[in-house]
């Protein structure tokens, strides 16, 4: 025998059926993404809280989800601890007092909900593999920094090699989502023009260059010693 269930009753169950399928859930309007569930321990969980419920907005299950996905971030790299309370636990790389001060608000049954879906792989998209953030509005002069996302009071960022940035920007030119900027232009250096010289300071002095061996013009007698010698013929010259 066969039951014929209304179309809506139909319709309902189908999306519940997807709903139970997909990867994604919807978080604060952003779509999260999902991996395979994390095998832990009570203990992984209360670490992963922790660093949730400090370092995060409580209001925020975005910025929340995006801790929790840095946390794992570092748990699946090499270079941090492969456990979760490992990486929480890490001097000087969480709030401090994040292992040892007691979580008092009335927020904490969201965070350890938000801790749970963390553990059972959701994930926020646009922190992708980043292991890093700080408290939002912050600035740096480091250029290695590639911001991918601000919530829950935090910047997400991810740290890249010179190479790395280069490959990201030229991928980005190809696909047209920067503008690639043009080579500097080339200019020639102008020299400034040099004032003209006078014609006293380009022409040179003209100068007769002594000789002994050319002889030495006779001097003409002046108009008054012919004067003097008009009048006494018997004064001679010097």
């Amino acid at each position: 025998m066969s039951i014929r269930l209304p179309a809506a009753v139909t319709a309902a169950v189908l999306l519940l059926a997807v709903s139970a399928c997909s990867s994604t859930s919807v978080l604060d309007d952003v779509v999260t993404s999902s991996v395979g569930p994390t095998r832990h321990t009570a203990s992984d969980r209360e670490c992963l809280a922790r660093a949730m419920f400090f370092e995060s907005h409580r209001s925020s299950r975005e910025g929340l989800i995006a801790v929790g996905s840095v946390v794992m971030n570092r748990v699946k790299s090499e270079e941090y601890p492969d456990t979760i309370c490992g990486v929480v636990a890490q001097k000087k790389q969480f709030a401090p007092g994040v292992m040892t001060r007691k979580m008092n608000s009335k927020a904490l049954p969201d965070v350890m909900a938000a801790a749970d879906a963390v553990l059972k792989g959701e994930r926020h998209p646009k922190v992708g593999n980043a292991k890093f953030f700080h408290t939002a509005g912050l600035k740096f002069p480091y250029k290695n920094m590639h911001y991918v996302l601000v919530a829950g009071g935090n910047a997400f960022y991810e740290k890249r090699s010179r190479g790395e940035r280069v490959r990201s920007q030229s991928q980005l030119a190809a696909a047209g989502l920067v503008e690639q900027k043009a080579p500097p232009r080339q200019v020639a250096e102008v020299q400034p023009a040099k004032p003209e010289a006078t014609q006293a300071q380009t022409a040179a002095p003209q100068v007769q260059a002594l000789s002994y061996d050319t002889p030495m013009p006779t001097p003409r007698p002046d108009a008054i010693g012919a004067l003097i010698r008009k009048q006494d013929p018997s004064a001679s010259a010097e």
